[in-house]
């Protein structure tokens, strides 16, 4: 449930922050470009605070919104692009501009910054995850700040991330970082929208969701919700989660020292595997099995394989070695998985026996659709993703 307000003593709200040693820092477009104009003095006073936290031996990431904001004026535009192609056009403008800010005022303090921009399919790919993973890693131990978009000027609906919320969560995930600081307009999660009543800590975020107003800050493409699903993300992948006031004087530093600002997310388990992080969160999903009560049971408490004989149906087109959900008759989505059979064999294979697979396709890759080894499991909820 949601506990608190921000007058809890200080230490209650983003207690742990102290201690976290790689963070993740994602600045929205209305903190940075407020009415569609870059605001380079708000990029020096967080620049600065960046660069202390790096000084001190912190790995920071920075996700930086701001593209399309900085750059759609040069097209004549008086506000902001709706139409992709428009955003694309605006967002190769600006991040340039974008870049150039973030590098002069990390600069000003002898810290070094990397541009780093990502599609969706650079984190569903394995192998190019690995890279991206790789390369972030490479640039941390030489103590450079990696600057992060959405290569907006490229993606398309099919490979897009979405948000710049979501997008940290899952460089966050990506990187294993310890905690994840979502810098916005608002103040943190307000009690139905009152920025009167600051929620100190949350340790439910479905619960949470009752007190999300709808819209967005006008130059940026997210709202509350959005940063709700980043922070079930990050959390998930055992990362602390914080929403303060980006506008705030020393916010990243206070919050680095313990302060309690904003609104905390408490992780909601142990961290996981890295690839383990990279199933369960950053992988498209391309289809859905449909399991019985007792493969349910089986997967939730044995943490066992998918066989043929538990699954009861196959939804959406995929191939062999895709990522699908893994949900029960009833609807509850408890896992996610690598198919090592496309879905055409998939369902022929429903109810069918292991040893009964050869008979069936005229070849057997393996005994399990679903080898556990290939299998995450993820908090029970209705859908498929």
């Amino acid at each position: 449930m949601c506990t608190g307000m921000t007058n809890m003593e200080p230490g209650s709200g983003a207690a742990g922050l102290a201690e976290a040693r790689r963070v993740v820092v994602k600045v929205g477009s209305a903190v940075i470009a407020p009415g569609g104009v870059l605001d380079t003095a708000r990029v020096a006073a967080l620049a600065a605070q960046l660069a202390l936290a790096a000084r001190s031996g912190r790995d920071v990431v920075v996700v930086s919104s701001g593209a399309v904001a900085s750059g759609f004026r040069a097209l004549g535009l008086d506000a902001m692009p709706r139409s992709i192609i428009r955003k694309q056009a605006a967002a190769a403008v600006g991040q340039p501009l974008l870049m150039r800010a973030w590098d002069d005022a990390l600069g000003t303090h002898a810290v070094r910054s990397a541009q780093v921009l990502l599609t969706a399919d650079d984190l569903d790919h394995r192998e190019r995850h690995l890279n991206a993973r790789r390369t972030l890693d490479v640039l941390l131990d030489a103590r450079v700040v990696p600057i992060i978009n959405e290569n907006d000027s490229v993606s398309f609906e099919e490979i897009k991330v979405g948000d710049n919320d979501r997008l940290a969560a899952l460089v966050a995930a990506l990187v294993g970082a310890d905690a994840l600081v979502m810098l916005s307009v608002a103040p943190g999660l307000c009690v139905q929208g009152d920025p009167a009543r600051v929620i100190a800590t949350v340790d439910d975020i479905a619960a949470a969701r009752a007190h999300v107003q709808t819209g967005t800050s006008g130059v940026g493409t997210g709202g509350m919700g959005t940063k709700l699903d980043a922070a079930e993300i990050a959390t998930e992948c055992g990362a602390r989660v914080v929403i303060a006031p980006g506008a705030l004087p020393d916010v990243l530093t206070r919050l680095l020292a313990g302060e309690a600002i904003g609104t905390a997310f408490v992780p909601s388990g142990l961290a996981r595997r890295a690839r383990d992080r990279w199933l369960g969160r950053a992988t498209r999903v391309r289809g859905t099995l449909v399991v019985d009560d007792g493969c349910r049971d089986a997967v939730v408490d044995r943490h066992a394989s998918i066989l043929p004989i538990g699954v009861r149906g196959v939804e959406g087109v995929f191939e062999a070695g895709a990522a699908v959900a893994i949900r029960t008759q009833g609807g509850e989505l408890i896992a996610r998985g690598l198919s090592a059979y496309s879905s055409d064999d998939a369902r022929r294979l429903v109810g069918v026996r292991s040893d009964q697979i050869e008979s069936v396709l005229g070849y057997c890759y393996r005994e399990e659709i679903v080898h556990r080894d290939d299998l995450v499991l993820v908090r029970g909820k209705k859908g498929t993703t």
